[in-house]
């Protein structure tokens, strides 16, 4: 029997994987929540945020969160 190798990154892409928590932070984003809307929601400080929108930015190689949104919805993320 093959063992199944789990992490905490989700591919998408071979050009980006985002991790379960900058997939839940892109859907909050996609709804128009601000960072602090965001870190309230989920716990976070507004510094981890901020770090995971950008991480987010990085991966999918957008400038700001309606581009971040528009790719998260053609590319079926969210």
């Amino acid at each position: 029997m093959q063992k199944i190798k789990y992490s905490s990154s989700i591919s998408l892409t071979p050009a980006h994987k985002l991790s379960v928590r900058e997939l839940e932070v892109l859907k909050l984003m996609a709804e128009g929540q601000s960072n602090s809307e965001i870190a309230a929601h989920l716990y976070l400080s507004h510094n981890t945020v901020k770090t995971h929108v950008r991480g987010i930015f990085n991966k999918l190689g957008v400038d700001h969160r309606v581009q971040a949104a528009v790719a998260a919805l053609r590319q079926g993320l969210i």
